[in-house]
């Protein structure tokens, strides 16, 4: 299959009718598989009504098929054609923060989406994406679309066209190349099934900006594990995500301690990475030291994450140790994808 990459501005001012979004949108429809970009990461876009589209969406990422999709929407009058109920803690949550970050989850009409796209589970993840392009190309085609990551399963999310063709180029109809994502990191996931609601997955929108609007908001015990023991309601709970090729270790001590380690590695001839920041890059000896973003400023640590991860692929590092960050506003969230990408390995001093 060739991969078709359309490139379209993000900053013109109206872009339904833009002939690359027309002719991406068509595609959609026609139960093709179209990469977007998001104002978090690339999406890997079908048509959530269709079998057909969807199970594409699973072929293309080597994704298994218990893991449920987010669907995406363009306008509020959407939910309503295949949500069961919005609640008014989910309600005031999409007033506050939608278009953006933060996916909701619903209970679900039957018969409306498609099986495969929910995992066969009663309930239903949906956002309302804030970037130009995603939202022109939704209100074109006018489908409810399933987009989980569009990279292949396991692997760093795609934060550029660049990474979407790397993993995916021949097993796509096409990439709408919208540029570099913003928060760099997936949304926010939000059960408003549960009284008080509950984060099953930390993202854009951290736990303090949601208890602001709503009060109390719990988080799922069972974030931090890399293997869930029943089907999980949101995407990325399940498996391991997010690594990079090399075997990644979390770091939790001091910068001698984890340059104890990088020497003790060397020393046995492998090529070894480091993942920091701009503060330290230039305290640690090793073969490839990396800066993701800024330890003061965490977003800029959540926006150059998984770009900072393919790096390390492409320098063909042999073992990655990573500091650690806290576990604070998009830390969480920082912290969430690492240790899945280390698989839970944390080396602790």
């Amino acid at each position: 299959m060739d991969t078709k990459v359309w490139i379209v501005d993000k900053s013109v001012d109206n872009l339904v009718g833009n002939p690359q979004i027309v002719d991406a949108a068509q595609i959609l429809r026609d139960n093709e598989v179209v990469a977007l970009p998001t104002e978090t990461v690339y999406g890997l876009g079908g048509n959530a009504e269709s079998d057909e589209a969807v199970a594409k969406i699973f072929a293309a990422k080597g994704r298994p098929g218990d893991n449920p999709l987010i669907i995406h929407i363009a306008d509020r009058a959407q939910l309503d054609r295949f949500v069961l109920e919005v609640p008014p803690v989910a309600e005031a949550l999409m007033n506050a923060f939608w278009p953006g970050p933060l996916t909701l989850i619903f209970k679900r009409k039957p018969g409306v989406l498609s099986e495969k796209a929910t995992a066969g589970l009663d309930t239903v993840a949906v956002r309302m994406p804030d970037h130009p392009v995603a939202a022109a190309l939704l209100r074109q085609c006018a489908l409810p679309i399933a987009a989980p990551s569009a990279n292949s399963s396991g692997k760093p999310s795609p934060t550029t066209a660049a990474h979407v063709l790397e993993d995916l180029n021949g097993k796509i109809a096409g990439i709408v190349d919208g540029g570099a994502t913003g928060v760099g990191v997936e949304s926010t996931v939000v059960d408003c099934t549960e009284e008080p609601p509950v984060i099953l997955r930390p993202g854009g929108v951290t736990q303090e900006q949601l208890q602001a609007v709503i009060g109390q908001v719990n988080v799922d015990p069972a974030l931090m594990k890399t293997e869930g023991e029943a089907r999980p309601k949101a995407p990325g709970m399940k498996y391991r995500h997010y690594a990079p090729n090399a075997p990644l270790y979390l770091v939790s001590g001091t910068r001698e301690f984890l340059q104890s380690l990088v020497d003790e590695q060397r020393q046995k001839g492998l090529r070894v990475g480091v993942l920091t920041t701009e503060e330290f890059v230039d305290q640690y000896a090793a073969d490839v030291v990396l800066a993701c973003g800024r330890r003061s400023e965490l977003e800029t640590i959540a926006a150059a994450l998984y770009d900072t991860l393919r790096v390390f692929n492409q320098r063909k590092v042999e073992i990655i140790y990573s500091e650690i960050f806290p576990y604070s506003g998009v830390g969480h969230a920082i912290m969430n994808r690492l240790e899945k990408a280390a698989g839970g390995k944390i080396i602790t001093e």
